[in-house]
């Protein structure tokens, strides 16, 4: 037998049974046998060529597809495929209207890799003409082709319909039929991602057969974009088909009841996975996880997480989010080196995750390690992680180490300027935060609604009362920004700091939107700075109303009561309060030393070194006394004698915390301090005189903002 003859022998056997080559070693062997056997005919090139398109061998298929004068149906398809799967998306579209050219019709199986080179080039346009080619030649939907739809829609949710690369769209496909059956509303009258999940359920409606991709996508789809409801039934629908959810489904629909803080409905979930046996999977477990701490259930987070047998780098995530979400810092940061010790590489949504638990508990020390490692993976380029950075180090009191990662990054979108921007007016530099606000808008960064409430803190801390009503009321002029609570709160703060208590009342009242107790709150703070006690009494009234169970109103009015002696009154709120069970939140302040972070509580005596703090603090008593300091008792117990009033404010936590600093850490070092409440005005003067006694940087950071406190100075010049 000749070597020809062998050869045609091979290629008929691979042919009829194509399916054997299992190699594309193989399958370049049959080509060169095949190219023996001239000539050969179209439809045996046709099935090589399919052959090719499987192993994804494109210049064999194109070598083979050229060589056709008239290739058929199967030669388009499978070159079409072949484009496709190697990345040649443009080309694969070309060979469709090529094929489209010749008046050779498609078949079904020919539109998946086109509507995947649509989705690929991001252009909807091209996906519509598609679409509307699949309804003009009347081809029924077979179940591959309708997934591809269905997964096109979906990805083009975000994307506007006239978007990509539009041109060549017109150009290519010009009087080709668009899929007019379908558009209904145009883009104008409804959102582009509305638009697209209706064509997504219209598709879905036009399918013969679905499986449980089918459902998936459109399920997915829905929740996405908040159609919940919609989302939902089709949940009964897929289960009134006989259709059983898997895994996807579940975490498709999870998300929907931690939106509407529906954790029954998400308990039945979990129940329905765990009896199917999907709470071992890690995408449910993380997406239970999620549902929980969005329904502040965390301990039911930290369940799922501890029966997990085997944590991926999401879970590990999405637990370390969940407990910073909830703020459980303490426990985010255990786990955090948990998930190093169980050698998971961190990503760069475990970095966000993970620093404002650092900013919060102002752990410097632990946000450089967290930089190291973010600089040694590779994620310092990452636009939002170095934001976060920024955050974090003007949270932890680094302001100057903050601004240099600013100006070290190579573009700065709207979380990066506000991160900036309010990280100076926390720290009392509000002209430097308003200068980044015009440099922001000189860049073309159009500010947002966080960015205003940026601007009036930094206005609310340097008593900037008229730039402040200049961007309130270009705000809505000149960028369309309706206020809201929080630009109402700083205002009325900023107001009330400045003394102009009756125009803070006035403006309050005349909100566009319902006050809060929050709000209200802000300005009797404001009066009992300014000793206006009739005022505050309206002011608590208003609070009284709106928030009942508001502990600082009560609080505050009391120490006012007592402070005016009217001491009727103050027993009288203190008594209703009693009866109602209400409990002033402890003052509490943290400071970190050698990579440990100490809490104390005002007049807490539990910490192993309390003797030496409070032999620490006589010694700072007696120093500041001769500086000229003398004690302010107005704002503590009015039923004490003025020596039992000295140790009260002698023993509050962030003098406690100071002392502990002072012995703990080598002379001329920076001392770093968060309180959870305002610094109260004897420890703000007393601090101001520690600092210059002791020779040293202080730096306290209340729920308010940042005092940088040296050679008797602070930062706020007394205003806060």
């Amino acid at each position: 037998m000749t070597s020809n003859s062998t050869a045609k022998t091979l290629v008929k056997t691979f042919l009829r049974t194509p399916h054997s080559l299992k190699t594309k070693f193989q399958a370049k062997q049959l080509l060169a046998q095949f190219l023996k056997t001239q000539p050969y005919s179209p439809s045996s090139t046709s099935i090589l060529i399919s052959v090719y398109s499987n192993f994804n061998l494109l210049h064999p298929s194109l070598f083979l597809f050229n060589s056709l004068n008239s290739p058929p149906l199967l030669a388009w398809k499978s070159i079409i495929k072949c484009y496709a799967n190697s990345g040649h998306f443009l080309n694969s579209l070309t060979c469709f209207v090529q094929m489209r050219s010749f008046g050779i019709y498609p078949d079904p199986n020919m539109f998946p890799f086109v509507l995947k080179a649509c989705v690929f080039l991001k252009n909807l346009r091209l996906g519509e003409s598609i679409h509307g080619c699949v309804i003009r030649l009347g081809l029924d939907f077979d179940l591959f082709t309708g997934n591809a739809l269905l997964n096109m829609y979906a990805k083009f949710q975000s994307l506007q319909p006239n978007g990509g690369h539009k041109v060549f769209a017109f150009n290519v496909f010009d009087g080709m039929p668009k899929c007019d059956e379908l558009c209904g509303t145009s883009a104008q009258e409804k959102g582009a991602s509305i638009i697209q999940l209706d064509r997504m359920t219209k598709v879905l409606e036009m399918m013969p057969k679905r499986d449980v991709v089918s459902w998936n996508t459109v399920i997915a789809g829905n929740a996405q974009n908040g159609m919940y409801e919609e989302a939902l039934r089709m949940v009964r629908e897929m289960g009134n088909a006989n259709m059983k959810p898997d895994s996807f489904t579940l975490s498709s629909v999870l998300p929907i009841f931690a939106e509407y803080v529906d954790v029954i409905k998400g308990k039945e979930i979990h129940g329905y996975a765990i009896r199917h046996w999907f709470d071992s999977d890690c995408y449910i477990a993380s997406s239970l996880i999620d549902m929980y701490a969005n329904c502040a259930r965390i301990e039911d987070s930290c369940s799922v997480f501890n029966l997990l047998s085997k944590r991926d780098d999401i879970s590990w995530n999405s637990i370390i989010a969940a407990c910073v979400q909830n703020g459980v810092f303490d426990e985010g940061l255990k786990l955090f080196r948990q998930m190093l010790t169980a050698e998971v590489k961190p990503r760069d949504v475990t970095f966000s995750s993970i620093m404002p638990a650092c900013a919060y508990l102002t752990t410097l020390h632990l946000g450089k390690q967290l930089h190291g490692y973010i600089i040694r993976g590779g994620f310092n380029d990452n636009m939002f992680i170095a934001s976060s950075l920024v955050d974090m180090y003007a949270k932890c009191g680094n302001i100057k180490a903050a601004r240099w990662i600013f100006n070290q990054m190579e573009h700065h979108d709207m979380v990066s300027w506000t991160a900036i921007i309010m990280g100076y007016a926390l720290h009392g530099h509000a002209h430097d935060a308003l200068l980044l606000f015009k440099q922001m808008e000189m860049d073309g960064v159009k500010p947002n609604y966080v960015s205003y409430i940026a601007v009036f803190t930094a206005c609310s801390h340097a008593g900037l009362t008229e730039e402040a009503w200049r961007y309130f009321n270009s705000m809505s002029r000149n960028h369309g920004i309706k206020p809201g609570l929080e630009h109402y709160a700083a205002m009325a703060d900023l107001l009330g700091r400045a003394g102009k208590l009756e125009e803070a009342y006035e403006f309050i009242g005349s909100m566009h939107t319902a006050s809060t107790g929050s709000i209200w709150s802000t300005l009797l703070s404001a009066c009992r700075v300014h000793k206006n006690l009739e005022l505050a009494e309206k002011v608590a009234n208003e609070i009284y109303k709106v928030d009942p169970e508001n502990v600082g109103a009560y609080v505050l009015m009391s120490n006012m009561y007592a402070a005016a002696r009217r001491w009727k009154d103050a027993a009288k709120m203190r008594i209703f309060m009693k009866k109602k069970g209400i409990r002033k939140e402890p003052a509490c302040s943290w400071i970190e030393v050698k990579n440990r972070v100490h809490t104390f509580i005002s007049g807490d005596k539990s910490h192993p070194l309390y003797d030496r703090i409070f032999e620490a603090l006589k010694d700072l008593l007696e120093q500041i006394e001769r500086e000229g300091y003398i004690p302010d008792t107005n704002e503590d117990f009015h039923d004490v004698d003025e020596e039992q009033k000295k140790y009260i404010i002698f023993s509050h936590s962030e003098r406690l915390a100071l002392a502990f600093g002072i012995i703990s850490t080598p002379a001329g070092t920076t001392i770093r301090i968060t309180k959870n409440i305002r610094v109260c005005v004897d420890c703000h003067t007393a601090i101001k005189l520690i600092s210059k006694v002791v020779q040293r940087e202080i730096i306290v950071r209340d729920n308010s903002r940042f005092h940088h406190f040296k050679d008797g100075k602070c930062s706020c010049r007394d205003y806060w």
